[in-house]
């Protein structure tokens, strides 16, 4: 069943073709829904409740762009609701220093999906919701600021300070990952990075 067949029967109330298209996304969007929310539990909430309101709006549905993306869309809005009502979105300030040097491009090589993964669930709920809006989901600083009910100046240092952090986190997590076992503090203080 092609897309279209796929959405058409959706529309007219088949559970089967429902299913089918619940099956079609929902590990993709479980993955979206995790990149904005800490624990598995509140994904999968978010993510069920979105596949709710995909069935009950996909009347709304034009065929204008892809239907992957309108579907991704509903899950953003529906995680950014779910991590409103679980973590406060104000940011914390981090403790580290602010004049480190940037860490090399390449400090992810030796870190696979999932350890990216763990270190971007790590960052304070603020910093880590903008960098996935805008890293991510490719929302500009405007969207981001209307979606998040946030200045765009807000928006844009909220991101120099994820990109900040992640790399500082990333530069400790390549570290381990290549057996130092200097901690963090020391990490920096000896200009390793």
């Amino acid at each position: 069943m092609n897309e279209a067949d796929l959405i058409a029967a959706c529309r007219q109330g088949s559970g089967r073709a429902q299913k089918l298209l619940y099956e079609q996304f929902a590990g993709l969007m479980l993955g979206v829904c995790m990149r904005y929310l800490r624990h598995r539990e509140d994904a999968e909430s978010a993510m069920l409740g979105g596949f709710v309101k995909v069935f009950r709006a996909l009347d709304q549905y034009r065929h204008e762009g892809s239907f992957e993306g309108w579907i991704r869309r509903i899950m953003v809005n529906e995680a950014l609701g779910q991590l409103r009502r679980k973590e406060p979105l104000h940011l914390a300030i981090d403790d580290y220093p602010t004049d480190l040097a940037i860490t090399p491009a390449d400090a992810e090589s030796q870190l696979n999906a999932a350890d990216m993964m763990a270190v971007l669930a790590e960052l304070p709920a603020g910093y880590r919701t903008v960098f996935n809006l805008y890293a991510l989901e490719g929302y500009s600083h405007p969207e981001i600021a209307e979606l998040l009910g946030i200045s765009e100046g807000t928006s844009k240092s909220q991101l120099s300070k994820a990109r900040a952090m992640l790399q500082r986190r990333l530069a400790v997590a390549n570290a381990q990952a290549s057996g130092s076992t200097s901690s963090p503090k020391e990490y920096y203080a000896t200009g390793r990075y």
